[in-house]
């Protein structure tokens, strides 16, 4: 598995004892479950038309990514309307 620059950061200073795991608290855990419920809730649904060539595209990505390509889909719908895609220059 390829790491970003941060994720090999924190996994040094992991490895170097810098960075102490600890298990979360209650409150945490209650928020993570709130967070997840509310990520994974699907509760509208769209049809859309796509060119063979997408769809393949589409397809071929999810798998090699290891998720079906309709959460593929979501979740980058979900990453547009975040604005946490970025248009290439």
């Amino acid at each position: 598995m390829k790491l970003t620059k941060e994720e090999q950061e924190v996994e040094s200073l992991y490895e170097a004892g810098k960075v102490v795991l600890r298990k979360p608290g209650r409150a945490m855990l209650n928020k993570f479950a709130t967070a997840a419920d509310n990520t994974f809730r699907k509760d509208r649904r769209i049809n859309i038309r796509l060119s063979e060539h997408d769809m393949v595209g589409i397809q071929r990505v999810a798998a090699s990514k290891g998720v079906p390509y309709q959460t593929l889909i979501s979740g980058l719908i979900h990453q547009f309307v975040e604005g946490d895609l970025v248009q290439k220059a």
